[in-house]
């Protein structure tokens, strides 16, 4: 007979499962050997990378997108002299190493701001074609890359010019700390640019002068293994299931000299959104490499990798002893039932049944002897049958097994590996969280100087009195820009001449002392950020853009920063990269104090600062960088916070811990799987054929006794079924006996 289950997979799983677990845990809880530098610290360095690429990508777009902006509206105003294109062009942007405008017929250069753009790169395919006007990469004489952006001038009654703009391809202007350096290398691994590496002149040393070529050399051989990484497509490149950065990203490590082993993490310039296919950075190739000399660090304390090993020793003898426990008190005596039902069913009443001592097989059992002295022709005696029933069974083996098991899974998942506020935390990610603290705080900044930056080069294009045309305008910026949610001309009395978007959500005050970029609506559901300027040569007039602070939230997510706020001077909430109320002071003292010190000047300025808050059994990174670098939005007093538990570091202490805490389930995960089987498929079903012995044995031969499912339960049930009919024919044979008449005897 196939035996399709029963008590005997269950308890092989269960053997198997432990063993399984037990090597898992020696694995992951025990040595792990000498790691090269921590996770944590290479998961660092490509955050940083990725946030380099972010900024470089943002740069070139914006620059790309005002140049056709600007180039768009004058097309659609009357005809401005080349000259005064590039100057009102400088005005506005100071973006530009280079401007130039051309005519198309004859290729005369018109104007020239700036350094001197090389036109030998200007061929058919440039101005014509599927991939005209395209931004190209050039090479200048001097060996350095620029980026080239056109756009077309056509005025009426004039020639078509070609209005060429030229920027570096440099390493974006970001605090990039005290050790690390940048590069942006194109696709086969050329060096375009880099930043962070100090001048051989300005060092002290012959070793100093040997350390800094050690790191150029593994720049230059970090960023041809990026620039091999990135070409991988961006979904089969992540792992299943991650999400984050939309390009390419990872890390590397280097070489390792004076005890320091180089550390790299490489991103692709990709879209923000990564159905977005209109980024110009995105397409170019480009690669942005952030390179770190860390200090080698061991992975666990050895104390710590011997109660892994311990823990693993300690379950495979609970498990061990938790299969003997069954295999004696449940299988065997099932397995013992089978045999006997079966001896039974096929009429061999020799010898006595083999009664199990306790629980439903002794039930059981003792119903079987009964059946066999009832096949045998014997009386019954269902008293010392009775006795053998007992309150738990085989629950009580089950229980005694959970609580084997439970003896290991609690201790390890909530005891083994616990931390505390005293784990070490590398100094790295302190200063890591600072400088890509200034790195969003210079994003946000850089994104409302552009913002005013706009408002100037919309207030140039409007002219007359002319509303629909002022309106065509404001619509066309609002088109260009996701930033805004509303744009509008204003009088000098304040009333709205113009507008495009939303109504106006604040009022807008015409003080000449106040900054161009404001903070309204305090006491609404959320600040509503202005930004205006002044329109030229009409006295009072003002064109204002309200920001969206989506926008600003949508800068502050990073992967890898935990949560982070803009405030203002007081330290009320502007913008956060999770929910907030509007202008809500930090949730802690030690924040808003963070925020404080780092306002206050110190040298040339207010600077970013790095804490490390210790509260009870946590430990939190946190940093403030206030507003710095130039442009209306730095004198707005305004600092960008964050802060993270360091449980979210890939530090060894906190990974332990996790681990040890996953064992600790993945043993609860075994307890239910394996003992909810053998009670589902064993216990339940064991009860029930204890009963049913036991009616038959009383006396009940009309209930057939049905088997559900093919194991040994099921096949005690068929034996039974088997006693039944015979029980019942030996009835039937008895009864005819009795009704048929006796033959007569008849005398001499």
């Amino acid at each position: 007979m196939p035996l399709l289950g029963g008590i005997r997979p269950p308890i092989a799983l269960l053997c198997v499962l432990v063993l399984a677990l037990a090597g898992l845990t020696a694995k992951v809880l025990g040595p792990a050997g000498e790691q090269v530098v921590p996770e944590a610290v290479l998961s660092a360095q490509q955050h940083f990378a990725e946030d380099g690429a972010i900024a470089l990508r943002a740069s070139i777009d914006e620059r790309v997108a005002d140049l056709n902006r600007t180039a768009a509206a004058l097309n659609e105003g009357t005809p401005v002299e080349p000259e005064r294109v590039l100057s009102d062009l400088g005005k506005t942007y100071q973006k530009w190493t280079g401007t130039t405008v051309l005519d198309l017929e004859t290729g005369k250069v018109l104007a020239a701001r700036g350094e001197t753009i090389p036109l030998a790169w200007l061929d058919k395919d440039v101005l014509t074609g599927g991939k005209a006007l395209k931004p190209r990469m050039v090479r200048l004489e001097t060996g350095d890359v620029r980026l080239m952006t056109m756009a077309v001038l056509d005025f009426a009654d004039r020639p078509q010019q070609l209005l060429i703009a030229s920027n570096s391809l440099s390493v974006p202007a970001i605090n990039l700390g005290q050790f690390r350096s940048m590069a942006v290398v194109a696709t086969g691994g050329e060096v375009l640019a880099t930043a962070g590496f100090e001048q051989s002149e300005a060092l002290n040393s012959d070793q100093e002068r040997q350390e800094l070529a050690f790191l150029q050399k593994q720049m230059s051989k970090l960023s041809g293994r990026a620039a091999d990484e990135t070409e991988q497509n961006p979904v089969s490149a992540r792992e299943p299931g991650s999400r984050g950065y939309p390009g390419v990203s990872g890390s590397l490590v280097g070489g390792s000299y004076n005890g320091r082993v180089a550390t790299a993490g490489y991103a692709s310039l990709a879209s923000a959104d990564p159905e977005d296919k209109q980024s110009v950075g995105a397409g170019l190739g480009l690669t942005v490499v952030a390179m770190l000399p860390a200090v080698q660090q061991q992975a666990a304390a050895p104390g710590r990798e011997l109660y892994g090993l311990l823990a693993a020793g300690a379950l495979v003898v609970l498990g061990l002893f938790a299969v003997t426990v069954l295999l004696v008190t449940v299988q065997r005596p099932l397995l013992r039932l089978f045999l006997e039902s079966r001896r039974l069913a096929r009429g061999d009443l020799t010898r006595p049944v083999a009664v199990p001592r306790w629980g439903e097989a002794a039930r059981i059992g003792r119903a079987l002897e009964h059946l066999r002295v009832q096949l045998g022709g014997g009386a019954d005696e269902p008293t010392e049958r009775r006795l053998a029933k007992t309150r738990f069974g085989v629950r009580g083996p089950l229980a005694l097994t959970s609580v084997v098991l439970l003896l290991w899974c609690v201790p390890v998942g909530l005891l083994l590996n616990r931390t505390d506020d005293s784990v070490s935390v590398p100094a790295s990610m302190v200063s890591d969280q600072r400088d890509r603290t200034d790195l969003v705080a210079d994003r946000v900044r850089r994104a409302l100087n552009e913002a005013q930056a706009d408002m100037v080069s919309t207030s140039r294009l409007i002219g007359g009195d002319d509303t629909a045309a002022t309106t065509k305008v404001l619509a066309a910026a609002l088109r260009e820009h996701t930033r805004y949610q509303s744009l509008y001309l204003l009088s000098s009395d304040g009333d709205v001449l113009a507008r495009a978007g939303e109504e106006p959500s604040a009022r807008w005050s015409g003080e000449e002392d106040l900054p161009p970029v404001r903070v309204a609506g305090k006491g609404g559901k959320k600040p509503v950020i202005q930004v205006g300027a002044p329109v030229p040569d009409r006295k009072g007039e003002t064109v204002v853009g309200e920001v969206r602070v989506e926008f600003l939230n949508s800068l502050l997510k990073r992967p890898g920063l935990g949560e982070v706020r803009v405030v203002d001077s007081k330290a009320q909430t502007i913008a956060a990269s999770d929910g907030f109320l509007a202008f809500e002071k930090l949730p802690r003292d030690a924040l808003t104090g963070l925020v404080r010190a780092g306002s206050v000047p110190v040298g040339a300025g207010p600077v970013e600062n790095g804490l490390l808050i210790r509260e009870g059994r946590g430990v939190t990174v946190a940093a403030a960088a206030p507003f710095s670098g130039g442009g209306v939005a730095a004198d707005l007093g305004w600092t960008a916070v964050s802060w993270q538990n360091a449980k979210d570091f890939q530090i060894a202490a906190y990974q332990l811990e996790d681990r040890s805490v996953l064992a600790g389930l993945l043993g609860l995960a075994l307890i239910v799987v394996c003992l909810g089987w053998v009670f589902l498929v064993v216990a339940r079903p064991l009860r029930a054929l204890a009963t049913g012995a036991e009616k038959l044995a009383d006396g009940d031969l009309k209930t057939v006794q049905y088997p559900r499912y093919q194991d040994e339960v099921g096949a005690v049930v068929r034996s039974l079924e088997l006693i039944r009919q015979q029980l019942q024919a030996r009835k039937q044979n008895q009864a005819r006996r009795l009704t048929e008449p006796q033959p007569v005897g008849r005398g001499r």
